[in-house]
């Protein structure tokens, strides 16, 4: 099979308190939608984000190494959308194609905000996901070069709809969910190989869709 017939690659990065293992549905649906998925998992929950995403621009630069990797995709849930941001501002992949991110906390979390005072000192990630402006998530930068595809749960008990949204071009889609049924819901799958694909959402996103502008 030559590197043009083999499938894309597509990272999967979970998000705060999870496991590669609620990655697996997802991934073999877009297995079965063409495309190869590596999911990438984390377990320390009181470290910085941080380190996580020093180990994950390891991981980048592996794949990016890899012969039988030629585009490299990034399909984020909730905080790993961040560990992606921050690992993307290490290593930046020659390969890197387009970046799905899946209810990211882009501008924080309300309920990180909340519990912050009494639990921002034993679990750090939690201090560094606030709605603060100062907040680490908020001064971390986004990248601007590539195409950025961002679906929100319309039922998001963790990130409003507004924090999902990174400040930079992006295409945005809403579904009717909660912040972690995205994982699970075909519909989810279908629109991430779209964007992946085609760097656009199914037309039945469009109503809730913002068009990535140049």
């Amino acid at each position: 099979m030559s590197a043009a017939e083999r499938p894309a690659t597509a990272a999967l990065v979970h998000g705060y308190l999870a496991n590669k293992l609620m990655l697996s549905l997802l991934g073999a649906r877009l297995r079965f939608r063409g495309f190869d998925p590596r999911p990438w998992g984390y377990w320390n929950m009181r470290c910085s984000l941080l380190i996580h995403a020093d180990r994950f621009a390891r991981r980048l630069m592996e794949l990016d190494e890899d012969p039988t990797v030629h585009t490299l995709h990034l399909v984020t849930h909730s905080m790993g959308g961040i560990v992606a941001r921050a690992a993307l501002d290490r290593y930046r992949p020659r390969k890197l194609g387009r970046l799905v991110m899946l209810a990211p906390p882009n501008k924080g979390s309300f309920v990180a905000t909340r519990a912050s005072g009494t639990f921002g000192r034993l679990l750090e990630p939690v201090r560094e996901l606030s709605t603060a402006a100062d907040s680490l998530v908020n001064s971390l930068p986004v990248p601007r070069d590539v195409d950025i595809g961002v679906i929100a749960a319309e039922w998001d008990a963790l990130v409003s709809a507004d924090s999902t949204r990174p400040d930079v071009p992006h295409a945005h889609a809403t579904l009717p969910t909660f912040h972690s049924g995205l994982l699970f819901r075909r519909d989810a799958a279908d629109y991430v190989a779209a964007f992946l694909a085609t760097g656009r959402f199914p037309t039945s996103a469009a109503p809730a869709a913002t068009p990535a502008q140049p």
